[in-house]
């Protein structure tokens, strides 16, 4: 049986994993993951395949079993290279799907844990705020304020008010899940109250407790599960274009094949061969892997992010990332440490430097700061660290006045809660009415200038005196003075009469004084500021701070010099947009900025041509997330709506992290350049090899297998390595590339098409001077292969860099790729020198003079061009 003391201390673990195993998983049923044996067999899937397989068959029937075998073989390490490309890719996104997985506050032991959602079962306790989703169906058993958006069940925009229930059981069998199902009885409306809560459902406003009392499919939106569920991966807009590109290549490719092929025909050569030779080139000529490839470096970019604590929920975000040219960034706990520690107070008329002098007189202004305050608290551990849980602000000032953990345990016990009006960013204040000695108080906390003017009377010394307007100005002028020195400020204030429920309660109030905490900058920010700065990066600070305080922590940062350089949220209501975007450039720091502020400030920078990252936890933030370029949610203190409408979720609140993935993402999209010119510019030089000798009326300088080996040779392997390249020294002193800049922008196409056409024609050079020395066709073809293999193995080491020589890269630091070249020239040896493997690509062993030849027009082109690119650089 349920005990009532679960609504109260929630689960023990032992009892929550007993009613998981009765009752499961909370989650709804999935898609049935792609198999290893599917991806494997989807390799085959293909046109080029079939038409390879084909001519594998065809070349078997004619007796030409080498070759076919050979094929055969080609094929099948190609199916298993591509296996292995996709199947991590799959596997990293289920990774990444399972981190991104919601998580949810919840009681157990008797203390606040967070866990995973699934993890949720039915009895479990869950605390929720505005932001949160509901991770399952229950009841509110302790509601304050609660609004419930229920659009995504019913349809209706408008939220619902939630009021709380006694907890009533429908029926004993029920209850111990003997029918199978995973409910214990629904909890009814008591008195016309509606306290339920359905999973998927969002929290917009107050705050709760919620008892769970069904899971999983269950649930009322496990019912409508197929709709939700058959979610399709979303492309990026990078593969999209490479598709197209891969189509229109195709096209193509197989019409010169078809010349080539039809040309020989008309020459006289072998009907067979030249339609095994127009196959093969065009299974050589025509990068079936780039969209792959692509995939593939993305996943591992994203994984790599992963580690640098970013989490990437939307694929295109890492293309964007690259072009980001502002970041809006919250101060607290992502500039700044968020270990708030209170400093100075404002109290009796003066200030007070807590480090230097001890407080009198602070019993009310005490209870103001810890009643007044949403901290958990955890008495069955000792030390304050461990015994507080919330905002680092609010446990900031409880441990102002507390050190011990059984003395704090004392005063609270001391009052109960009877009211409140939770804190919103509207109005900048947070309301209680305690119980103490059977006297009701009420006390009330806030941002300085919203409570001064609630105020008619201040407490200084034990007397009442009235709140004057030079009084308040005075006040004001000690908080300006503290705001300056980078101390957040929060005002605190009481009363005793006249305590009506409701909004007026904040009104006719008694001023007690203000505490100035301060939350030092994070030393890496700095770093990565700067970073910023370099990369040509505008990092613009946003908080709800006073602006004293936000200009403080911006000069220790650099992130600005002088306070014309600071826009407050007042400012940004009496102008209008157009204003705003006129003045916005200059602007580095917005304070007083409420959520609804970003919004404005996030399209102006946006009508300024910018690509903009922008920061937020709350639930307000979301539709500035949502309209940012890069909208990113705060792991740690975001709210699931927020986190829902993001691209990325720092796991660490760090803003040093946001420049990592900004870095990371220019690191992805200059490698995708990379392996793009690799595998373009090298399939047009064995297009031309071919096309030119037909067009010259020489013999093939390539049979079809050794067509084959060199697109299993130098396609595979190293174009994946250049997916993993690390960056270039100076990619972060670069500015962003436009959004809407082509993967083949600044000079890309020219790179391809002249380093496409000096292969094709180095290497048919290689095979007419063979030729000229009288060597036989075997000896001739052999030459041309090394050729066209060695200086695609030399070229990609070239695309390491578009801006630097190869004698300026350093060729170890990329191992993968020197490993896979290694691998590339060990497979073309074995073919020279292992007298079957000779038979069957029909090779000769080169001699010294002829390997001389080789490295002639292998190099010679590149090398040319590393010293023209070497003097540029000087």
């Amino acid at each position: 049986m349920i005990q009532e003391k679960e609504l109260t201390s929630g689960l023990s673990t032992k009892e929550a994993e007993k009613r998981i195993r009765n009752f499961g998983l909370n989650e709804l049923k999935h898609q049935k993951k792609i198999s290893a044996i599917k991806i494997l067999l989807s390799q085959f899937n293909d046109f080029i395949v079939w038409v390879l397989i084909a001519a594998t068959i065809i070349s078997g029937i004619i007796g030409d079993k080498a070759d076919a075998v050979t094929i055969l073989i080609i094929v099948v390490i190609n199916a298993i290279l591509g296996f292995v490309q996709e199947f991590r890719t799959e596997k990293s996104l289920e990774a990444l799907k399972e981190l991104a997985a919601p998580t949810c506050k919840v009681l157990r032991d008797s203390s606040i844990k967070i866990i995973n959602s699934i993890y949720l079962t039915i009895g479990d306790v869950v605390i929720l705020e505005a932001g949160d989703r509901i991770p399952a169906d229950g009841f509110f058993i302790e509601s304050s304020g609660i609004v419930v958006d229920e659009s995504l069940l019913t349809g209706e925009s408008v939220g619902v008010n939630k009021e709380c229930g006694k907890y009533k059981i429908s029926s004993k069998k029920a209850e111990e899940g003997k029918d199978g199902s995973n409910k214990l009885g629904k909890s009814k409306k008591e008195n016309g109250l509606n306290n339920e809560g359905f999973m998927g459902t969002t929290v917009v406003k107050g705050r709760g407790l919620f008892k769970v009392d069904c899971i999983g499919m269950d649930t009322e939106m496990g019912k409508i599960a197929d709709l939700i569920q058959n979610i399709e991966e979303e492309k990026s807009p990078l593969n999209k274009k490479l598709d197209s590109l891969g189509k229109i290549l195709v096209v193509i490719c197989i019409i010169i094949c078809a010349i080539v092929t039809i040309m020989g025909i008309i020459r006289g050569n072998d009907i067979t061969e030249m339609f095994l030779l127009g196959v093969s080139l065009a299974v050589a000529a025509i990068p079936e892997g780039l969209a792959a490839i692509v995939t593939v470096s993305l996943a591992l970019g994203v994984s790599r992010m992963l580690k640098k604590n970013a989490l990437i929920r939307k694929l295109p975000a890492v293309e964007t990332l690259g072009c980001t040219s502002v970041i809006c960034s919250d101060k607290t706990g992502t500039l700044t440490q968020n270990k708030m520690t209170v400093k100075e107070v404002y109290l009796n008329g003066r200030i007070h430097e807590l480090e230097k002098e001890k407080l009198n007189d602070y019993t009310k202004f005490m209870k103001a700061l810890v009643y007044c305050n949403d901290c958990n608290y955890d008495f069955t551990k000792n030390k304050m660290c461990e015994v507080m849980h919330g905002d680092p602000t609010e446990t900031a000032l409880v441990n102002v006045f507390f050190s011990d953990s059984k003395e704090l345990e004392r005063f609270i016990n001391r009052a109960n809660r009877v009211y409140d009006i939770p804190f919103d960013s509207t109005r900048k204040m947070m309301s209680v009415i305690v119980k103490e000695e059977g006297k009701e108080t009420c006390y009330v906390k806030g941002a300085p200038e919203r409570l001064i003017d609630k105020c008619d009377l201040i407490l200084e010394s034990g007397k009442l005196k009235p709140f004057t307007y030079q009084k308040k100005k005075q006040v004001m002028e000690f908080i300006t003075a503290m705001s300056s020195r980078a101390l957040r400020c929060i005002a605190a204030a009481y009363k005793e009469e006249h305590l009506t429920r409701g909004e007026r309660l904040e009104q006719n109030l008694i001023f007690l004084g203000v505490a100035g905490s301060i939350d030092p900058p994070r030393q890496e920010a700095a770093d990565a500021v700067l970073k910023c700065k370099l990369a040509g990066i505008k990092p613009v600070m946003i908080t709800g701070d006073h602006q004293n305080t936000a200009l403080a922590i911006a000069k220790a940062l650099n992130i600005c010099n002088t306070s014309d350089q600071v826009m407050t949220g007042e400012e940004i209501e009496e102008i209008s947009d157009l204003e705003l975007e006129g003045t916005i450039k200059k602007i580095r720091v917005f304070a007083r900025v409420s959520p609804n502020h970003k919004l404005r400030i996030v399209r102006a920078f946006k009508r300024k041509g910018n690509i903009v990252a922008m920061t937020g936890d709350g639930v307000n933030d979301a539709p500035a997330i949502k309209e940012s370029d890069i909208g990113v949610a705060m792991g740690i203190s975001g709210t699931d709506v927020t986190k829902e409408a993001s691209s990325m979720i720092l796991m660490d609140d760090n803003f040093s992290t946001i420049v990592a993935a900004v870095e990371e993402g220019r690191i992805i999209y200059d490698n995708i350049r990379k392996f793009i010119r690799y595998l373009l510019s090298c399939n047009l030089g064995e297009v031309l090899t071919m096309f030119l000798a037909t067009i010259f009326y020489l013999p093939n300088p390539l049979s079809p297998i050794q067509i084959l080996l060199v697109n299993l040779a130098t396609d595979g392997l190293p174009a994946i390595a250049l997916g993993v390249d690390p960056p270039e020294q100076d990619i972060m002193r670069q500015p962003p590339r436009e959004k809407k800049e082509s993967i083949f922008a600044r000079g890309l196409v020219e790179k391809i098409l002249v380093r496409g056409s000096l292969i094709g024609l180095c290497t048919l050079l290689s095979f007419m001077v063979g030729r000229f020395y009288r060597m036989n066709l075997e000896e001739c073809r052999t030459l041309a292969l090394c050729t066209l293999v060695m200086s695609q193995l030399i070229h990609v080491f070239e695309c390491r860099s578009e801006r630097h020589s190869i004698f300026q890269i350093k060729l170890l630091t990329n191992p993968y790729l020197v490993g896979a070249v290694l691998i590339s020239v060990l497979l073309m040896c074995s073919v020279l020198y292992v007298p079957f493997l000779q038979n069957i690509f029909h090779t000769v062993a080169l001699t010294l003079n002829q390997w001389l030849i080789v490295i002639f027009f292998s190099g010679i082109i590149a090398f040319i061009n590393s010293v023209y690119l070497l003097i540029k650089s000087k």
